[in-house]
Formats: C-alpha cells, sequence, structure tokens
C-alpha cells in the first residue's frame, strides 16, 4: 500500500478543519437555527422536500452571496495582515444580519470561537482583531491558523452550517436521520457550487436576498415555545 502523500495535500490541515465544523467545538452553535424553527412552526417547512427547498434556497440566496464571499475575503486580509479589511468586513456582515436574533448568533459564535482561540494561544498580535468579531472573522482565523486553505474553509463552512440545519430539523420535525441522508445527498454537491460562485463574485455583487428568512427570524423572537434561540 503506497504512503505517499498527495501533492499539495496537508493532514494536518484536514484534522484542523475537521475539529472546526465539528459539532462537538464548544462554541454553542447547536443552540441557534437561523430562523428554521419559525419556519417549521408557521408550516413553511412541513417535511423532507420542502425542507430540501428551504435548504437549498438559503444556500443560493444567502450563503453563496453573503457569509462564504465574506470569507474568503477576511481569510485573505488575515493573510495579508489587513485589520481594515477585517473590521470593514466584520460590520458589512453584522449590518446585513436583519433581525436581533442573526445578529446576536453572529457577535455569540464568533466571541465564543475567538475565546477558545485565545485559549489554544492562537489568534496573532497583528492584525488586531475587529470590535465585536463575528463568527465569519473569527472561523477565517481558525481555518487560517490551521493551514487550511481559504476554498477548503468556505466548503467547510457550507458544510457545518448544512449539517446543523438538518440537526435543528431532525429536533424539531418528524424528521429521522435517513430523511436528512437523503437531503445531504441531494445537496452536498450544492456546497461546491456554491463555494466557485462566491469566489467569482465581485463585491457590488454582494448581499443577501431572504425575505422569507428574515421575516420568520422576526417572527421567532416573540414564538411561544422555542428550542433554538434562533
Amino acid at each position: 500500500m503506497s504512503t505517499e502523500r498527495q501533492a499539495g495535500h496537508d493532514p494536518l490541515a484536514l484534522a484542523g478543519l475537521l475539529q472546526l465544523v465539528s459539532p462537538a467545538l464548544p462554541i454553542g452553535a447547536f443552540a441557534w437555527s437561523q430562523g428554521l424553527e419559525s419556519a417549521l412552526e408557521l408550516g413553511w417547512v412541513e417535511g423532507e422536500a420542502s425542507l430540501g427547498e428551504w435548504i437549498a434556497g438559503v444556500l443560493d440566496d444567502g450563503l453563496t452571496r453573503c457569509e462564504l464571499p465574506v470569507l474568503a475575503r477576511v481569510y485573505h486580509a488575515w493573510v495579508q495582515g489587513d485589520g481594515e479589511a477585517l473590521a470593514y468586513w466584520n460590520a458589512w456582515l453584522q449590518a446585513n444580519r436583519e433581525t436581533h436574533e442573526l445578529l446576536e448568533e453572529e457577535q455569540r459564535l464568533g466571541g465564543t470561537l475567538v475565546r477558545l482561540l485565545h485559549s489554544l494561544e492562537q489568534v496573532p498580535e497583528t492584525p488586531a482583531l475587529p470590535d465585536t468579531p463575528g463568527y465569519v472573522v473569527a472561523f477565517a482565523l481558525a481555518a487560517r491558523v490551521r493551514g487550511v486553505s481559504c476554498e477548503d474553509a468556505m466548503l467547510g463552512f457550507a458544510w457545518a452550517w448544512l449539517e446543523n440545519q438538518l440537526t435543528v430539523a431532525c429536533k424539531a420535525l418528524p424528521l429521522g436521520q435517513t430523511s436528512a441522508q437523503r437531503l445531504i445527498e441531494k445537496l452536498r454537491p450544492h456546497l461546491g457550487d456554491a463555494v466557485a460562485t462566491a469566489i467569482a463574485l465581485d463585491d457590488e455583487e454582494l448581499g443577501p436576498a431572504l425575505p422569507g428568512l428574515a421575516l420568520a427570524s422576526a417572527l421567532h423572537e416573540t414564538q411561544y415555545s422555542r428550542l433554538f434561540r434562533s
């Protein structure tokens, strides 16, 4: 059996990415649904088929045009030591969080991940972290210090989001694990397409177009019974 490493492949970077996207990472991502719980409560999402449509729509009109291209930009800002770009894109992304819950999620996950990175002595002195660093900025930093490539970091971010959405659905719907795996197989190819599209976008093309998710998130803030924080 050959033990030669593929050119350019770093197994430690891969292990670092798996650590970063693992549900076991102690940042509390499991507590947030990003508006999906409200969509379930409102009956907008009722089963496997409609859940797949919801997730695909959020991926196409949300992550592809917001989180993923911003992740690429802040990753390169970390590489170049560009604190001004970090602060700009951190503020830009948080300004695009359309509800209190979505903004709180971005800030709390980011703050928790930054604290974890500090405890692991993995936060550089320069460039300085932005004020109230969000999750995308912290994720890009964690990927960078682990030697994960930008494209792999984007793919890992999208994968973690997809897995979280399906975990939410399995807890809040009568959705079995087999159904969740079917959706993963259906949606997994779209993650690579999302990364490729996000990389090609210019700055002026960025911005989410998710009025339904924003409405669901706003309604969730006063939902009578909730399992999740968003």
